[in-house]
């Protein structure tokens, strides 16, 4: 049994981060300044002792994973495709927060949330990895 995972959607200006049990739920997810990160993900750690951390395999994946190394040297880390990841919490974004008003007349697909997803792109990341396992 592997215990908790955490999620990294690794940005330039900004991250997200999320924390899933065993089955996938959620127990926690945020978006963080990106100058920030090793605070916020040992923050995370002494809190949830996730054994694994799922990172997204973008553009800046690189140097975050160096961050998260020297941050956790403890915990696993697995850098997975992200292929689709920000469409896909875009839809769980709405699916959250039930669009209102003339929203709920405009195709899903065709709107933006109004604040970054970027936490529910690493819920999203974390939620694959332990499901597929």
């Amino acid at each position: 049994m592997r215990g908790l995972t955490a999620g990294l959607d690794p940005g330039r200006d900004k991250c997200g981060l999320a924390v899933v049990d065993e089955g996938g739920g959620c127990l926690l997810h945020q978006v963080v300044p990106t100058a920030d990160l090793e605070h916020h993900l040992q923050q995370l750690y002494a809190e949830y002792g996730f054994s694994l951390l799922v990172m997204g395999n973008g553009t800046t994946s690189k140097k975050a994973a160096q961050r998260v190394r020297s941050a956790l040297p403890e915990v696993e880390l697995a850098v997975v495709d992200e292929y689709r990841t920000t469409d896909a919490a875009r839809e769980e974004y709405w699916r959250i927060h039930p669009p209102a008003g003339w929203r709920r007349l405009v195709p899903r697909g065709m709107l933006v949330p109004p604040e970054p997803v970027d936490d529910l792109a690493a819920l999203i990341l974390a939620r694959r990895y332990v499901l597929q396992q």
